[in-house]
């Protein structure tokens, strides 16, 4: 029986993601980096831990924090965008898995992205052979790899899509934009509340050792999306241009989501 879960990163996923958990009765550890955050999860329940992970160390008490967790699920998506400082999330993720091993943690949901399949044109299923293009999607799928093919862990990896939801929309970024290329192919997006209840569905039936995508199912085109998205905030719609375009489709064709899971919260 599934009693306590540790969530490694209570950020924008992780923490609403915790204090559901909590809201079912579940024993949650949750981590930050944030020496001020540790407050904030003590008061939503959850059990606070001050551990950060760089590609040379843990800081902090991994193994209190590893500690009797019939869960762990791992939340802390690759920072290698942008002009910061880049780590290699592989090393971090080396790291996380050598004191998992120490520990008596079995059962591991990691958070993944569709971008592993990198420009794969038409339908992408989970049988697809992913072919990530970028940095980010290369790292993920080596991580992916490392735990899957861990034989003394059950992981299920789910590869979520572009994630919207509380403070958190692509159309803030593209509004005004101009000459966009892709504006025909479509969206493959997810809500953050679907985010939290397929987490929580995978745990309740206890379904490891599987691969899931994790995108709404409805995929109205880019052009059509973002420009109703735009007029319902008050924004000036992003512009495309007729190109060729990258029709990449998203689907969901697991049978634990098919049967199981009714999306709670339409894209729109």
């Amino acid at each position: 029986m599934i009693n306590r879960i540790g969530v490694i990163g209570c950020g924008w996923l992780g923490l609403p993601l915790a204090e559901s958990l909590v809201t079912e009765g579940l024993e949650v550890n949750g981590t930050t980096t944030s020496l001020d955050k540790l407050s904030v999860l003590k008061e939503k329940g959850i059990k606070p831990f001050q551990i950060s992970i760089s590609e040379k160390e843990i800081s902090g008490n991994i193994d209190a924090f590893l500690s009797s967790l019939d869960v762990l699920i791992i939340n802390i998506p690759p920072k290698l965008r942008g002009k910061g400082p880049k780590e290699s999330y592989i090393e971090k993720i080396k790291l996380l898995h050598k004191a998992i091993k120490r520990s008596n943690v079995k059962n591991i949901i990691f958070a993944s992205s569709t971008a592993v399949y990198g420009d794969i044109k038409g339908e992408v299923t989970e049988k697809t052979e992913p072919k990530p293009s970028t940095e980010s999607g290369k790292q993920l799928l080596e991580c992916e790899n490392l735990l899957k093919r861990d034989p003394e862990l059950n992981s299920v990896i789910i590869r979520f899509g572009g994630l919207i939801g509380p403070n958190r929309h692509p159309i803030t970024m593209l509004s005004g934009k101009e000459n966009l290329s892709g504006g025909n192919a479509p969206v493959n997006l997810i809500h953050l509340d679907d985010c939290i209840g397929i987490i929580k569905k995978i745990i309740e039936h206890n379904h490891f050792n599987d691969v899931l995508n994790a995108v709404y199912p409805a995929h109205p085109t880019k052009k059509t999306y973002y420009t109703q998205e735009a007029t319902k905030r008050g924004l000036k719609p992003p512009t495309y241009i007729a190109t060729g375009e990258n029709l990449k489709l998203i689907s969901i064709c697991s049978i634990f989501l098919i049967n199981k899971y009714n999306f709670l919260t339409p894209i729109n």
